[in-house]
């Protein structure tokens, strides 16, 4: 595997070498955690689509594919169609707003005091996706070098957390956009192709395969429904996504190249269901679905080429990993740290969010060699986010009578109701999600009707900024200021 090891070799000194130039670029607050807000079509479509599909839609949804057939497609799609609605309705109000992370967001539309509660859920959140992605470098890097999972993730972790340390959002994008290359040309033009000859095309799969391996519901309906609620609305939520969209240089094109990257999305969904459907024809007894994509690259690619696929799993588990990393250390920075010391967001500088970064990365790194299940971690962290927080982000954006006594209770109610049933039903269950959003909608209806409306001067500068008014961008940081006008 010499000429794999190469290529491997080279693609890590590639993303290190970036994210050193991107130490260049990353000169203030808005450098490190939104890329200067400079992004045009290419480099927002692209990192848009690296930070959305890592390891879990990759080597999971081939994994799904494995087990279910082109049924197994519906994880990413769940997350493709979330990206599509994201952009489609929420993207142009949410570049206007020229914050930081959702707490402030939240702050800005109710009046503050929202953030620190927000925050933990949007930390805890951020933090276990950005631990399962590290995990999922394990799975890669002993293929390559037969090493324990723990020195995998020390390595994939150290590099990830080395160039989003040096150089922010702006490493981030820039080493993104060399991995959706990668990623597409090893993913979509490699592998799948090569995947569907061996197997002999639709023709000799079907030969091999029970008929529920072509049938796109054979998943489950309430399967469905469940990753539609958990991943879709995930997706229309979660810091790590709402950070790219701040990057973009103007609302039109966060919306035409969220667009395009949703329509990847579907497509590598697809993609990533054939070649598990594939892998089953070939292989049909794996002890695991999720050794489809390491046994059926190992197997039926050549060295060099199998390297660059390998490759372009590990950018796919990188760009996530990354994604959620600056994001966790945005809401760590803006919504937590800076509410306990009593100072605004806008006061802590570049070097502060570097080191919170590293901090946070060294933990992310540590918790992924004590924990076990990637799903399971996966799981919790989009239930309490959509449980805990998406019907508060929603009545925000749609709701004017949505009062901030609502907002509070409806975050508590929807996130203790998700962890409740996780103990009582296990996490593996969909009854959590459903308690959850069931509960915070109860609450954030009766309790906003029961409380005084927002008071209109938070509802002015919240109206002026959705209009696209710069004047009124640090004035939603102190709503004391707005109240005594």
């Amino acid at each position: 595997m010499a000429g794999d090891y190469a290529v491997i070799a080279l693609y890590v000194a590639g993303m290190i070498g970036i994210g050193w130039w991107g130490l260049k670029l990353a000169k203030t607050k808005s450098d490190y955690l939104v890329a200067g807000r400079r992004l045009g079509w290419f480099m927002y479509s692209g990192t848009m689509s690296a930070v959305v599909l890592g390891g879990a839609s990759t080597i999971g949804g081939i994994g799904l594919g494995y087990k279910f057939g082109i049924s197994g497609a519906w994880l990413v799609l769940s997350i493709g169609i979330g990206i599509i609605v994201l952009h489609a309705v929420f993207a142009r109000r949410l570049v206007k707003l020229r914050v930081y992370t959702v707490g402030e967001m939240l702050d800005l539309r109710y009046g503050g005091s929202t953030s620190a509660i927000s925050g933990v859920v949007m930390w805890a959140y951020t933090l276990m996706l950005t631990v399962t992605s590290t995990l999922a470098f394990s799975t890669v890097v002993k293929v390559m070098f037969d090493v324990p999972s723990a020195v995998g993730i020390g390595i994939g972790g150290g590099i990830v957390v080395l160039y989003s340390v040096l150089g922010g959002m702006w490493s981030i994008t820039l080493t993104d956009i060399a991995q959706f290359v990668i990623k597409t040309i090893g993913i979509l033009f490699i592998l799948l192709p090569v995947a569907l000859s061996k197997a002999g095309g639709f023709d000799g799969m079907r030969a091999r395969l029970d008929a529920s391996y072509f049938e796109f519901t054979a998943i489950g309906g309430e399967t469905i429904v469940t990753l539609l609620l958990v991943y879709g609305f995930g997706l229309l939520i979660g810091q790590d996504i709402w950070q790219r969209v701040f990057t973009a240089r103007t609302p039109k094109i966060a919306t035409g190249g969220g667009l395009i990257s949703g329509t990847y999305c579907l497509v590598y969904a697809v993609s990533g269901a054939l070649i598990g459907t594939a892998a089953k024809s070939l292989y049909p007894n794996l002890a695991s679905k999720d050794e489809a994509f390491a046994t059926i690259v190992e197997d039926l690619l050549p060295t060099g080429v199998r390297g660059l696929v390998l490759a372009a799993a590990l950018s796919a588990m990188m760009s996530t990993a990354s994604g959620a990393l600056i994001a966790c250390s945005t809401v760590s920075t803006a919504d937590l740290l800076a509410k306990f010391r009593g100072k605004t967001a806008g006061d802590d500088d570049v070097h502060k969010n570097r080191m919170t970064t590293l901090v946070l990365g060294l933990v992310a790194i540590g918790i992924a060699m004590v924990v076990t299940s990637v799903i399971d971690a996966l799981t919790i962290a989009y239930d309490i986010l959509v449980g805990g927080l998406l019907v508060a982000i929603v009545g925000a954006l749609f709701w004017k009578r949505g009062t901030r006594e609502g907002a509070l209770v409806s975050m508590i109610a929807g996130t203790v109701a998700v962890v409740a049933f996780m103990v009582i039903d296990g996490v593996d269950a969909n009854s959590p999600i459903y308690w959850g959003l069931g509960a915070s909608l109860v609450t954030y209806v009766l309790v906003s009707l029961l409380t005084p409306r927002t008071p209109e001067a938070i509802l002015s500068v919240w109206t002026r900024r959705l209009n696209g008014d710069e004047a009124v961008e640090e004035e939603p940081v102190n709503q004391k200021q707005e109240l005594a006008k």
